[in-house]
C-alpha cells in the first residue's frame, strides 16, 4: 500500500476524462484525523502553476484535510480562469467531504498553457468521493488507483511504505518521469503518516528528507512549474513519534521514491549515481556532482557505453572556485569500480569499465576535505528526445 497504509487516510483514483488516453486521471486523498497537520515543499521555479499558488495559501496554517490531484493538464500559465478552476476544484472537494476549501491542497500535472475542463474536474471529484474506501482490502486498491491517476509519461506507479517498530506508519506515492531537476524534480508526491507530530515537526522532517533525496535527483536539468511534495499526519496511531526516528524513516522512504523516479525517467537506458567525496563541504560536493549530471556530453557518452572520464573532469572544471574548492589536477575518478583517473592522470584502461548494466556508479574524489554527497541522474538517449519532441501532440 502507499498513502492508505497509515491509519486515518482513504484515497481514490478515477477517470475524469482529462487525459486523451482515457486512463485514470484524478486522485483524491482524505485525512480522517483526528489530527490534520501537514507540511509541504513546493517548486523553487519562479514560474509557478495555479495549483501551487493556491496550495501555498492553504499551507499558511499547516492544516490539510484533503489533497486532490489531476493529470492531463498542468493548469500553468492559464491566467485568472486557471486560478478560478483551481479554486473551484478545492470548493468541490470541500463540499463533497464537508471540509473547508482552505484546507484542500490542489495539484496538477501535464501540459502547460492549456485550460482544464472544470466540468470534468468537478464530476471527477464527485466520482472520487464516492469511490473513497474504508475497508482494508478496498483501501489498498484505492491507494494504487490514486498513484496511477497522477501518472503522465510515467510507465508505472511509484509506491512506498514503512512501519515503525513503535507502531506508527508512513506511506507515499509519487509521479515523475521527465523534467527531473531540483527544486524537487517534476514530481507530485503525497506522503501520509498516522504518527502524532505537529505541523512544525513535519516541516522540519520533510525539509531534511527532501534536501538529500528529491533535491538530488537531476535527471535532465529541467525544472518544473508544478512540483509539490506534501506530508500529512492523521495521528490515528495514537503514538507520539520521536522526531529523529521519524526523519530517518521519512528520508529512507523518500530515497526509495526518488530511485523509483530515476528508474522510470523518460527514455533512460542507464541510472547513474554520481558520488563526490572528500569535498570541502557537502554543498560543494553537490555542486560538483550537479555539474557532471548536467553535462550532455557525459550523459551521451554513458548512453553509448563509453567510459569517457575526460568528460567528467571537463564538467567538474566548470564549477566556479567560489562554489567548490579543489585542485583540478589532483582529482581521482572511478567508473563502475574501475579507477580510470588518479590525480588528473590516466590510471586503469577505460576498456576495463563495463557499462552494459543499467546501473552506473561514478565516484569523484576531490582530495579537499571530508564531505561527500551523491546525486542521481540518467543518460541522454534518442528515446528522451523523441518523447519530448512531440509531448504536446
Amino acid at each position: 500500500m502507499s498513502v492508505t497504509a497509515p491509519a486515518g487516510f482513504i484515497a481514490a483514483g478515477v477517470i475524469a476524462g482529462l487525459k486523451k488516453s482515457g486512463g485514470l486521471d484524478l486522485a483524491l486523498v482524505q485525512n480522517l484525523g483526528p489530527l490534520q497537520n501537514a507540511a509541504t515543499v513546493f517548486t523553487s521555479n519562479r514560474c509557478k502553476a495555479n495549483p501551487v499558488l493556491w496550495s501555498e495559501q492553504v499551507m499558511s496554517d499547516g492544516r490539510v484535510s484533503a489533497i486532490v490531484l489531476n493529470s492531463g493538464g498542468a493548469n500553468c500559465y492559464t491566467g485568472k480562469i486557471g486560478f478560478q478552476t483551481t479554486h473551484a476544484t478545492a470548493e468541490a472537494v470541500a463540499t463533497a467531504l464537508e471540509v473547508s476549501a482552505g484546507d484542500v491542497l490542489v495539484c496538477s500535472t501535464g501540459l502547460i498553457g492549456e485550460q482544464l475542463d472544470l466540468g470534468k474536474l468537478t464530476a471527477g471529484v464527485q466520482e472520487a468521493t464516492a469511490a473513497l474506501a474504508t475497508d482494508a482490502a478496498a483501501s489498498a486498491d484505492a491507494g494504487l488507483a490514486a498513484a496511477q491517476a497522477i501518472m503522465t509519461t510515467d510507465t508505472r506507479p511509484k509506491l512506498s511504505s514503512h512501519r515503525s517498530p513503535t507502531g506508527w506508519t508512513i506511506g507515499g506515492m509519487a509521479k515523475g518521469a521527465g523534467m527531473l531537476a531540483p527544486g524537487l524534480a517534476t514530481m507530485l508526491v503525497v506522503i501520509t503518516t498516522d504518527a502524532i507530530l505537529s505541523s512544525p515537526q513535519l516541516d522540519v522532517a520533510l525539509r531534511a528528507a527532501t534536501r538529500v533525496t528529491f533535491d538530488r535527483l537531476d535527471s535532465d536539468g529541467c525544472m518544473s512549474t508544478n512540483d509539490t511534495v506534501s506530508l500529512l499526519a492523521s495521528g490515528a496511531s495514537g503514538i507520539d513519534a520521536d522526531l529523529t526516528e521519524f526523519t530517518d524513516a521519512l528520508t529512507a522512504l523518500c530515497t526509495d521514491l526518488t530511485l523509483q523516479l530515476q528508474a522510470d525517467a523518460e527514455g533512460a537506458a542507464h541510472d547513474v549515481a554520481i558520488t563526490v567525496q572528500n569535498a570541502g563541504s557537502e554543498d560543494e560536493a553537490v555542486r560538483v556532482a550537479r555539474a557532471v549530471s548536467r553535462s550532455n556530453l557525459f550523459k551521451a557518452a554513458i548512453y553509448g557505453n563509453d567510459p569517457n572520464w575526460g568528460r567528467v573532469l571537463a564538467a567538474v572544471g566548470t564549477v566556479d572556485p567560489a562554489d567548490a574548492a579543489f585542485d583540478p589536477y589532483g582529482i581521482d575518478v572511478a567508473i563502475n569500480g574501475v579507477q580510470v583517473c588518479t590525480a588528473g592522470e590516466p590510471d586503469q584502461p577505460r576498456e576495463l569499465v563495463d557499462l552494459t548494466p543499467r546501473a552506473v556508479s561514478v565516484v569523484i574524489d576531490l582530495h579537499e576535505g571530508s564531505a561527500a554527497a551523491t546525486l542521481w541522474t540518467n543518460d541522454l538517449t534518442h528515446d528522451y528526445v523523441e518523447e519530448n519532441s512531440a509531448y504536446s501532440s
